[in-house]
């Protein structure tokens, strides 16, 4: 299982990633030289939004749509929006 993930970053800018491993690799975003180099001078961050996918092919898609087609906005509507379904 691969997901897509995006963290909130201490200077409120956001991060998306893919990982096999969810809560390690925000460890690794927080406390270690493994973490992005986008997100160690950010730290802390924060996980705002993750998905599932079944394999990588389709989580590094997903990630590039997040990525490169969605503006900022865009991205905190899609956040918003999966907060509200899961309370």
């Amino acid at each position: 299982m691969y997901y897509v993930y995006m963290v909130q970053c201490a200077d409120d800018t956001l991060y998306t990633g893919i990982s096999t491993g969810l809560e390690r690799r925000i460890e690794e975003h927080n406390s270690s030289d493994r973490g992005a180099k986008y997100t160690r001078v950010r730290r802390p961050v924060t996980l705002v939004y993750s998905e599932e996918h079944p394999d990588r092919s389709s989580a590094s898609k997903r990630e590039y749509e997040i990525k490169k087609k969605m503006n900022r906005g865009e991205k905190l509507l899609m956040i918003k929006a999966r907060s509200q379904s899961d309370s």
